[in-house]
């Protein structure tokens, strides 16, 4: 199936090879695209979403399709990351946490329990968190979680995520740079606060340990 597109993308700038997707194989191009950013974050599934519903506005595919095609690609990168997790198991995962700087066991300790009892609503909100979203398949993996279960919820924060792009992906401009600069500011929105709150857990960490160093050791008897 060959569908044209008339997107205007310059060749090389980013995107311009999911619109090769979608010019190739039409709404199924969005789904490998969608299954690559959940295996590979560093493929901005906001912009491939953005230009679908681009497309959707410039009449050249519908907007149930897109929608169909990019959430199943999605649910499908994200069942390979879960048995990736499957695989590494508890006892993996924990020995190369433990290997990265300023983590502790009790850090561990803690986002395991929180997602034994969260992991249903986890993967549902992860999945509408650029970045993060990609990486929650992971402990629902290793924690075993039921897969059918996680499959639902995968699918229906997925679908919501999507939605709410390809929707704005039809109302943000009729020319390709305005979509750009539509996605290059939520993205950069999204990246300065996780910076932020990398900074802070790493601060407040060293903080934590500069002032066990300087507590006296209490001796015995």
């Amino acid at each position: 199936m060959t569908v044209v597109l008339s997107l205007d993308v310059p060749a090389g700038e980013a995107g311009s090879w999911a619109v090769d997707l979608m010019e190739t194989l039409g709404a199924p191009g969005v789904a490998i695209a969608t299954a690559l950013e959940s295996l590979f974050p560093t493929v901005p599934s906001e912009l491939v979403l953005l230009l679908g519903g681009f497309a959707v506005r410039q009449g050249e595919l519908t907007y149930l399709a897109l929608l169909i095609w990019s959430t199943v690609g999605s649910v499908v990168g994200a069942v390979a990351h879960y048995y990736v997790g499957a695989a590494l198991g508890r006892r993996r995962t924990r020995a190369l946490f433990a290997r990265i700087p300023l983590v502790r066991d009790s850090d561990l300790d803690r986002a395991e329990a929180w997602f034994a009892r969260h992991g249903d609503r986890a993967v549902f909100l992860c999945r509408l968190v650029p970045i993060v979203r990609s990486y929650v398949s992971l402990p629902a993996g290793i924690e075993r979680m039921r897969l059918g279960r996680f499959v639902a919820y995968t699918a229906a924060g997925t679908a919501l995520w999507n939605a709410v792009l390809l929707a704005a992906g039809w109302a943000v401009g009729h020319n390709w740079a305005t979509v750009q600069r539509f996605a290059n500011l939520f993205t950069l929105i999204v990246g300065v606060l996780l910076l932020v709150a990398v900074v802070r857990f790493v601060v407040v960490r060293l903080r934590s340990r500069r002032n066990d160093l300087g507590q006296p050791k209490q001796l015995d008897g």
